[in-house]
């Protein structure tokens, strides 16, 4: 757990969250306030982000293992484990390679099968690759509305606060030791090898699962939730957040919390 930054609120049966690329703990702040007094409520900084250092391996499959170390360190046998975005395709890999830690697997909008990364985030994906991304995201932290607009404007329907993000999400990145090329790594290593490969042990997961996904969202289609469907045996049922994007459990999180808390009831 060298270097992972998390939060850790409530007490009860432990809930564990997972975001992803550019995000970090913050994206769950609505969804834990809604639950601690009832779960205790765990949210991963995945390396470089957050209050986490970076690390030389941001693979799907080596942050895959962060979420085990966090597990370990902390104790945590049984999680009702929620992810979102990059977080979930993190989340897949975890759950075949550790599904004795999971009581419950919840997805939404994130990589799946072979669209990872998708088509429309690619130029985003070679800019890193590049090295081109990380610079220029940090030439406009002075500027945080026209930052957030670009960074995030896709992927919520309103900003209402667009420094608060900023703040959380990409200045602990771009301005710690290496963050910036961690994260360029990180984005440059989202490769659909990794989740094709795991398909065989993704259909017979012994875990019961829920998917909850927003409607509009330009880059994880609806296709892919039932995709989900249809290869996770222990998939109840989709959940559709009618308009949301692929940030919904932040603005939505009273949408998202009593599905969560009714799949965790029946589980």
């Amino acid at each position: 757990m060298d270097g992972i930054s998390y939060v850790d609120e409530g007490r009860g049966p432990v809930a564990l969250f997972v975001h992803g690329a550019a995000t970090s703990s913050y994206l769950w702040r609505n969804v834990i306030a809604e639950l601690r007094g009832e779960r205790r409520c765990v949210a991963i900084d995945l390396p470089a982000h957050g209050g986490s250092a970076p690390r030389d391996d941001m693979s799907l499959t080596a942050l895959a293992e962060v979420v085990e170390e966090v597990c370990a360190g902390l104790g945590l046998d049984r999680v009702d484990l929620v992810a979102n975005d990059t977080g979930g395709a993190i989340a897949q890999l975890f759950a075949v390679r550790h599904p004795e830690r999971l009581r419950t697997l919840t997805l939404t909008n994130c990589e799946v099968h072979t669209n990872a990364p998708p088509e429309a985030f690619k130029p985003v994906v070679e800019q890193a690759a590049r090295g081109e991304l990380a610079p220029l995201l940090a030439a406009m932290l002075d500027d945080p509305q026209s930052l957030a607009a670009v960074a995030f404007g896709p992927f919520y329907q309103r900003i209402d606060d667009p420094v608060a993000l900023v703040d959380n999400y990409l200045r602990p990145v771009l301005t710690k030791p290496g963050g910036g090329q961690a994260f360029e790594r990180m984005l440059a290593g989202i490769d659909a090898k990794d989740l094709v490969a795991i398909e065989p042990l993704l259909t017979v997961l012994p875990v019961p699962a829920l998917v909850v996904w927003g409607t509009d969202d330009g880059f994880f289609d609806l296709s892919w939730a039932r995709w989900l469907r249809d290869t996770l045996p222990g998939v109840r049922e989709i959940v559709e957040i009618d308009g949301g994007r692929l940030f919904f459990p932040d603005e939505r999180a009273g949408e998202l919390v009593p599905h969560l808390r009714r799949f965790w009831a029946a589980g």
